[in-house]
This record gives structure tokens, sequence and C-alpha cells, in this order.
């Protein structure tokens, strides 16, 4: 039939010939072969309304596109990809170089890596927002930081806007890496997505973005930068900062140091200065007494009266009066000491009165108020801190048949100590010599008659 030309009655052999998978590709290698390839495309487009359509058809179908009618393939794609081989499909369209069909096939496959591999390396392919998808989603790393090193080559103003999606996902320290290799511009660049990820507190973050602030004579930022952010080589910066022609800059270096507890380094940059108030401040938070009594003769030296005042009300609690007084009489500063040793009396009094607070003997009615107390106490007890409830039947008769009784009575609650029971053998006649009346011999109550 195609030999003759009867296209119809080839395409009604054809349609039943494509059923079988097997013999799709001799189909359409008989009809490249004769360079039909017109018909040969519309022999499979009928193909794929057959009710027993397998998926051959489909990406021959896909193939046959790529070959001959490009502008199709996306729709074909699209409507048709989930009876694609999709591999197959991809290949011819990189043969074809149809690069956005194939990453349109490779993110519906999810196979995001290649995707983006695609769109780094094809230009034609790449999408802002179809790679910015594609990016978070792949598996490998690497692909990542290579897609850094593509927008800083590719679409350097677009860097933010991609970091702003790897945010979550990315080494912050090895961009910042990347990024010192690619060259200052790149640090530039980076700067408002340095700036995101500070948050994170990365040394290399940190040294990044306070050397960009120096660059930029940002020292307002610089300092905040220091103060929120510490995770960096403090004392390279503070080095770095001493020689600064700027003096905030010089400023910021003595901070450093006094954050660092380099007391005398961070001094001696103030006194450089002549910032007399952080060397002040620097020599009180030190608290060593040493280190201020240095600043306080290099005033005196100086003839910074105001100053040598200043310091000994700052440093109050850590000078020595002495100290304080000998330099005052040698240079001739008494009205400058005055504010000391007046703020020295204040507190001296203050202790002193607190002190005979604590030491002071009881008032007098919380005397009596003690004593009081202590005689009520002895009274609840008899003498001997016993309750009479608590003698139980003691207190009265001996109870029949309990010889522990023996018939009298225990006064043992009434502070008597030692001496033997009512009922004890002997008791009596002692009781009748001391003129006890009405004791009868068993030491007993005396017996009333009822009278009748």
């Amino acid at each position: 039939c195609l030999r003759a030309d009867e296209f119809r009655l080839a395409a009604q052999c054809g349609l039943e010939v494509i059923k079988y998978p097997d013999h799709v590709d001799e189909v359409v290698n008989y009809y490249s072969d004769l360079g039909h390839f017109t018909h040969v495309v519309s022999l499979f487009e009928q193909g794929i309304g057959l009710e027993d359509a397998h998926i051959g058809i489909f990406t021959e179908l896909g193939v046959l596109y790529t070959k001959h009618v490009p502008d199709k393939v996306m729709e074909h794609c699209k409507v048709f990809f989930s009876k694609l081989n999709v591999s197959k499909v991809v290949r011819a369209c990189e043969r074809a170089r149809l690069f956005p069909p194939a990453v349109y096939l490779y993110m519906q496959d999810k196979q995001h890596d290649n995707a983006v591999k695609i769109m780094m390396e094809r230009a034609p392919a790449w999408e802002q927002d179809l790679f910015l998808d594609a990016i978070t989603k792949v598996r490998n790393a690497e692909v990542m930081y290579k897609a850094v090193s593509y927008y800083l080559s590719t679409h350097p103003m677009l860097f933010t806007r991609l970091m702003e999606v790897l945010e979550e996902s990315i080494d912050h320290s090895r961009v910042v890496s990347q990024l010192r290799r690619t060259g200052d511009w790149a640090l530039q660049l980076a700067q408002t997505y340095l700036k995101t990820v500070q948050k994170y507190n990365l040394s290399p973050v940190n040294e990044a973005l306070n050397e960009l602030y120096v660059e930029d004579e940002d020292y307002e930022s610089l300092r905040k930068s220091i103060d929120k952010f510490n995770n960096f080589n403090m004392i390279a910066l503070a080095s770095k900062l001493a020689t600064h022609e700027l003096l905030e800059f010089r400023r910021i270096s003595a901070y450093v140091y006094r954050q660092n507890k380099k007391w005398s380094q961070s001094i001696e940059l103030s006194k450089n200065d002549r910032m007399w108030k952080d060397a002040i401040d620097t020599a009180n938070e030190s608290t060593d007494g040493e280190i201020i009594e240095g600043l306080l003769r290099f005033f005196c030296e100086t003839s910074e009266k105001e100053c040598f005042s200043a310091a000994l009300y700052t440093c109050f609690a850590y000078v020595s009066p002495d100290v304080a007084l000998e330099l005052g009489w040698l240079n001739g500063y008494h009205n400058f000491i005055m504010p000391f040793f007046i703020q020295n009396f204040r507190h001296t009094t203050e202790r002193l009165k607190l002190l005979e607070e604590r030491t002071a003997p009881p008032k007098e009615e919380e005397a009596i108020q003690d004593s009081v107390a202590q005689t009520y106490g002895n009274l609840g007890g008899f003498g001997n801190g016993v309750l009479m409830l608590e003698n139980g039947p003691s207190m009265g008769m001996g109870m029949p048949g309990n010889p522990a009784a023996g018939g009298g009575i225990d006064m043992s609650g009434f502070g008597v100590g030692g001496q033997p029971q009512m009922g004890a053998p002997g008791m009596m006649p002692q009781m009748q010599q001391m003129g006890i009346p009405g004791m009868m011999p068993n030491g007993g109550m005396p017996q009333m008659q009822m009278q009748m």
C-alpha cells in the first residue's frame, strides 16, 4: 500500500499492526525508510484513539513529535504523561534539544536532580519559579551548591531569592566559603542574605558581615552585630580595628578588648584616643585595684583633675581611701577628692548603723515577755513540764486489783520527787506524827457512815 501510495489503506492496516507492541518499531522504521514521516505521525495519532492502545503507541508518538513536529511535544507530554515511557521520551527530547519538555517530564517523574541539572546546563530550559520549586526537592545536596554558583555567575540579581528558598536546607558556612572564592563582589551581593541568616550565629557569617561593615565604614551596624552575635574571632577583629583611621572603629576595638577581659589593651587604646569615659568604665568593670590605681595616677600625671575625680567616684567600691588621700595630697587635688570621701563616709556610716542594729541587746519589753512566757511554761507542767492529765489514774485512788497504784496518791505531778507513795509501808506513822488527821491505817480515806 505504501509503495502504491495508498496511504488510507496503509493506515487501516497499520492500526491493526501497532496494536502489538513488538511490531511498533517495525512500522515506524518502514514508514521512515520510505520517507513518509507525516503519514506515520498521522497513523500514531489515530492509534492513540484505539480502545486497546498501549503505552508503546503514546511513547512512540512522543518520539515522532520530537523529530518531526516539535511544537506538539510539550502538549503531548502534559496530556499523556501517565501513559509515556518517560526515560525514552526524555532521551528523544534531549537529542532534539527540546529541553523544556525534558524538564517537565523530569519534574513530573520526581527526578528533580536531573531537572535542575538540565536547567543549569541549558539556558533555554531555565525558569525561575520552576527552578526554585525543583531545587528544594533535590536529593543530592551538592546540586544546591552548584545552584549557588550558577546563580552567582548567571543570575546574580536573583541570588537573594534563591537563598531565601534554600535557607532551611543549606550549610551557610559553606556558602560563605563559596562567596569568598568567587570574589569580594559576591560578599557585597550576598549582604542581604548574610543578614538574614545571621540569626543562627555562625562564625563564618558573622566574620563576613563584620568585614563588610568595616569596609562600608558602618560602625553602628558593626557595634550592633558584635553585641548580638559574639561567635567570631573577637581578638582578631580588635587587633584589626586598633589601627583604623576612624575614631569610632578604634573605640569598637577597645570595646571588644573589654568584652574579652583584656583590660590593659582596652584602657591603653582609650587613653591614646583621649576617650576618658571609656577608660574609666573599663577600669570599673575590671574590679582590679591595681588597674584602677594606675589609671588614677595617669590622670594625675596628665593633670586631668576632673577625670581623676570622676574615676574616684565611679570606681568608689574598688579604691582604697588611703590611695585617694595620698594622690590628692601629693597633687593638691583636695577639692577633687571630696566627692569620694563624702561618699565613703556615707557608706561607712550606713554600714556601722546596720551593724549596731544587728548587735544591739534585746529591748526591755521583749525581755519581760520572754520571762512571762517562761513562767507560764513552767506552770503548765508543774515544774516537770508534764501536765496532770497525762498522769492518768495515778492522780486518784488506786484501782482495785492494781498493785502499782498501791491505794495511794501519786505526787510526782506536783514536783515532789523521791517520796514514797501514800500506801507504802511505814507511811502512816509518819503522817500521824506530822499531824494530818483522818488518815486510815491502810493509807486510804476515812469511810463515811451513811445513816438510813
